[in-house]
């Protein structure tokens, strides 16, 4: 449970860097709004990871093993990448910044294909629920760093220190890799490449057919498109609403720590005790109502007094808790719909598909809010929250107990 936290945070850092301090650092340095929604493009490697997963499943670097390997080159890369970041200014090298930013989420998506391979495969179907919920709530809670901490730092320090410091909260996982062991093998390897590439697809439509197949695609493209939407742009959000960025920072801590450990702890227990299924149907409810704190916060659109921050803080502290306690559950249920035969290359289809969302829909979000205004941006979003949940009857019934 400790190496699901630890490779965790590993996992959730490179991401939220991309979309939460590069935005607050653009938007600082007054790049044009769409100019930092497009930004959300850079996160095309994530849509697409299950391309280049064979070859993380096929091949292996020697001494350190078939994950460990993977796990250690993409952390020291991304350690490197992220403090360099710094070194550009976003008025005079916009595109070296873009490019730089592809290639973080490049080797991220990487990092993150073999630790789901990792998890899956040591932890057993038992405590999939519990672990995968301390993995994704250590996860969320790594935003704390570019989303809290940096920012901070970011008032008070020049970028280039605040990159550089923010790249050695990667060190914690470095030494997880080192330290750990290779997780038991179920049956053989691929022999080949085409063995990698053909039999994980092959056995996913085998199993339950086409139609069953396409439903489960289905709900995981759309069960988290609303509140992957919502929080796209939150970070320009609370900045313009009157925000300063160390009032974010400090908030966003407060009421986003708490909230994530109690949202870790609850959701480690809820699952072990109802199961996966029930936990996507009640989390589900909380993520979605926790979009319309977003659209209360817009309504408000005040950010002076203590009302404010304290309306700030409630908002933050629901989204942190619900959308963690949702990841918990949906992540959980993809690790048991994956064949531990094929883990890396399954579960990088799952989230690949998860993260279109994220990528696609989010890059549009700038002119969204240009054309509608950020409340009715936020109400959208909610109305795109329940077409996943209308699927649930159909591939996490509330009666079955096991996802």
């Amino acid at each position: 449970m400790l190496i699901c936290v630890s490779l965790g945070f590993s996992s959730g850092l490179p991401l939220f860097i991309l979309y939460n301090l590069l935005s607050a650092w653009l938007k600082s340095e007054s790049v044009d709004l769409k100019a930092i929604g497009l930004f959300a493009l850079v996160g095309f490697p994530y849509t697409w990871k299950f391309v280049w997963s064979p070859l993380m499943d096929r091949f292996h670097f020697p001494l350190l093993g078939r994950r460990r390997g993977w796990m250690l080159v993409t952390q020291l890369l991304l350690l490197g990448a992220v403090g360099s970041m710094g070194f550009f200014s976003p008025k005079t090298d916009l595109t070296a910044i873009v490019l730089l930013s592809g290639a973080i989420a490049f080797l991220s998506a990487s990092q993150d294909i073999v630790i789901d391979a990792f998890r899956r495969e040591m932890l057993t179907d038992a405590q999939q629920g519990s672990g995968t919920a301390l993995f994704v709530n250590a996860y969320k809670l790594s935003t704390l760093v570019p989303g809290s901490l940096s920012l901070i730092l970011s008032d008070h320090i020049s970028w280039q220190a605040v990159f550089a410091v923010t790249a050695l909260f990667m060190l914690p996982g470095v030494l997880t890799t080192l330290l750990i062991s290779e997780p038991r093998l179920y049956g053989q390897p691929p022999k080949n490449l085409r063995e990698a590439v053909v039999l994980p697809f092959r056995e996913f439509i085998r199993r339950s057919g086409w139609s069953h197949a396409l439903l489960v695609l289905a709900f995981i493209f759309l069960y988290k498109l609303g509140d992957s939407m919502a929080t796209a742009l939150a970070t320009p959000f609370y900045i313009d609403l009157g925000f300063s960025r160390t009032q974010i920072g400090l908030v966003a801590k407060n009421a986003g720590l708490w909230a994530s450990l109690a949202g870790g702890i609850l959701g480690a227990v809820w699952l072990e005790k109802t199961g996966i299924n029930r936990g996507l149907w009640i989390f589900g409810v909380l993520q979605a109502v926790a979009i319309l704190g977003f659209a209360a916060l817009a309504n408000v659109g005040v950010a002076t007094g203590e009302n404010a921050t304290l309306m700030l803080g409630a908002v933050i502290g629901l989204e942190a808790f619900a959308v963690g306690l949702g990841t918990a559950a949906f992540t959980a249920y993809i690790a048991t719909t994956t064949d531990p035969r094929y883990t890396a290359t399954q579960y990088a289809l799952f989230t690949s598909l998860a993260a279109v969302p994220r990528t696609f829909f989010n890059a549009a979000t700038g002119y969204i809010v240009a054309h509608t205004g950020w409340f009715v941006f936020f109400l959208i979003c909610f109305a795109l929250a329940l077409p996943g949940m209308m699927l649930l009857p159909k591939v996490a019934p509330w009666k079955k107990q096991d996802a």
